[in-house]
């Protein structure tokens, strides 16, 4: 049995796009392996091929135009979507021994996200109303990262995704998050430029910040 509260979290970035069934399948084994105490906790960076994942608070009317594959999905949350060019990050971490608050967690979810996109001069924001984390654009707000969790045996997974460079007109075939009157940005849109290694360093950075020391694993 591993003792997790010894053992930093290890650190995999998985290259090329990973379809989504595939994805779902290895977390919900690798959720399971923590929660027995026989695999380490994981933050793993993924990118997928275009597709819309219904959270369970979804509502049928919030899919405006099926134009890539749907996937239903157990994580909290209502439809997003996962393209090319978007840094998707999943986190299995056992909360047992990080105190038992999902709360917590989720706060601290964004707070990684924030101090990111930091790194690039971005100032990403929390609003209390509505989940993910929003970019103040003039007399506008638009989401820039979205996040979606679930908690199984107090293992988490799913996670967050933050926008780099995606083509931002495959999010017009779903209401983003079941929120209306706001749209959504990245890096790209916000005239910064990076790569995906700038990005995952960023991240990797941040997320030692909040939740600590990481072990870099090959994939």
């Amino acid at each position: 049995m591993l003792s997790q509260s010894l053992i930093a979290p290890e650190w995999t970035v998985r290259p090329g796009f990973l379809p989504y069934p595939e994805a779902v399948a290895f977390m919900e084994e690798r959720a399971a392996a923590i929660a027995d105490g026989t695999a380490p906790e994981l933050v793993w960076l993924v990118e997928h091929p275009p597709i819309y994942t219904a959270g369970t608070s979804a509502r049928e009317e919030d899919l405006l135009d099926p134009r890539f594959p749907v996937f239903k999905t157990g994580r909290g949350g209502q439809f997003t979507y996962h393209g090319p060019d978007q840094r998707v990050g999943y986190v299995m971490l056992n909360l047992r021994p990080r105190g038992g608050d999902v709360r917590r967690y989720v706060h601290d979810l964004e707070e990684w996200l924030i101090r990111a996109l930091k790194r690039f001069d971005v100032k990403g924001e929390r609003r209390s109303d509505r989940v993910g984390i929003w970019v103040v654009r003039g007399d506008r707000e638009d989401k820039i990262a979205a996040i979606g969790v679930r908690v199984r045996r107090w293992v988490t997974f799913h996670g967050v995704a933050l926008n780099v460079a995606p083509d931002l007109t495959h999010f017009d075939g779903i209401v983003p998050c079941g929120i209306r009157g706001h749209g959504v940005t990245s890096l790209k849109d916000l005239g910064i430029v990076v790569n995906t290694n700038e990005v995952d360093l960023a991240l990797r950075a941040a997320f030692e910040e909040v939740f600590g020391p990481v072990r870099i694993a090959s994939e």
